[in-house]
């Protein structure tokens, strides 16, 4: 069994929300997560639905910054970009942080507001999971280096040549987000890690092993999952309505009824994702809900990440 590997969500979302500019802060955090001993830092995308700063240019930084922890993209929206610059600039980056990319990427989860923002920026959002796949295809064809062309429903292009080209000749590892039977389907035949977030681990359970039966490649079990370390479950619970609600603009009644969400002492949440672990998870993406992020990040790295790999090595 490969070993669990741990990363951290930089709160690019929060740092908007609460109106901060201060970028470099984020940097920092990517930063603190490799001196505390995590595996990964991410960073999502939403330009309109949920305002935040540019995914890959924050890698970018966090790329320089550090030297040891993958970089990856929870979860970027390859249909809102060409993809030819969008394979620019992924093996761009993939070259600066020496090949510790992973590309965590969705369709834009199905409401009015995503639907907004598609529309804003003039691409179809009823092609979204076309365009995805189509991205997919075409930025493995340009990361080879090599003269290429390309004929899609959506996309088409003919002789283009991509440098610099990803440190790997396969490109960076691609992971897919989503549940239910067409994204599980969508993973199986075109993705190397699978990244959702379903709220019962019997869901994620059967879904891993539903991909596992008829994937063509080998495929990373992920989880993104939300915590809020409190010793009060009832104050814990209290913060992560203050900050999902803040997040999302929507009640955390509704938003928890789809993602994997814990509020509660650090022992019983390293108890929580250890039951994702024991039913296959091999990556966990965590966010933290919290107003302090440097003083959370601490929190979790000294009381729920040591739990976390003493298990993950077991």
């Amino acid at each position: 069994m490969a070993l669990l590997k741990v990363g951290y969500l930089l709160p690019t979302r929060d740092h908007a929300v609460r109106g901060d500019q201060d970028l470099k802060q984020l940097i920092d955090q990517a930063r603190q997560a490799e001196a505390l001993g995590l595996d990964s830092v991410w960073a999502g995308e939403s330009p309109l639905t949920r305002p935040r700063a540019d995914p890959l240019l924050v890698l970018s930084g966090a790329a320089v910054a550090t030297s040891r922890i993958t970089l990856g993209t929870a979860v970027l929206l390859p249909a809102l970009r060409h993809p030819i610059l969008l394979a620019h600039q992924l093996a761009t980056l993939d070259r600066l942080s020496g090949g510790r990319l992973i590309i965590g990427m969705g369709g834009g989860f199905p409401n009015a507001a995503t639907e907004a923002q598609f529309a804003a920026i003039g691409v179809s959002f009823e092609r979204r999971i076309a365009l995805l796949e189509q991205s997919i295809e075409a930025m493995r064809r340009l990361w080879s280096g090599e003269e290429v062309s390309f004929a899609g429903r959506d996309i088409t292009f003919h002789d283009v040549t991509l440098a610099p080209t990803p440190v790997h000749p396969s490109g960076p590892p691609i992971w897919l987000a989503g549940g239910g039977e067409p994204a599980l389907r969508r993973v199986a035949r075109l993705a190397d890690g699978w990244l959702p977030y379903p709220p019962h681990v019997q869901t994620y359970e059967q879904e891993r092993a539903l991909i596992q039966q008829s994937a063509t490649r080998a495929v990373t079990p992920a989880l993104y999952a939300t915590l809020c370390l409190g010793e009060d479950p009832g104050q814990a619970r209290e913060r992560l309505r203050v900050s999902i609600e803040r997040y999302y603009n929507a009640p955390l009644e509704a938003v928890e009824t789809i993602q994997a969400m814990f509020a509660g002492p650090a022992h019983q949440a390293a108890d929580w994702l250890t039951s994702y672990a024991e039913a296959g998870a091999r990556h966990l993406v965590i966010r933290l809900a919290a107003d302090d992020h440097r003083a959370a990040l601490e929190e979790f790295a000294g009381t729920v990440l040591p739990v976390l790999h003493a298990k993950g090595k077991a």
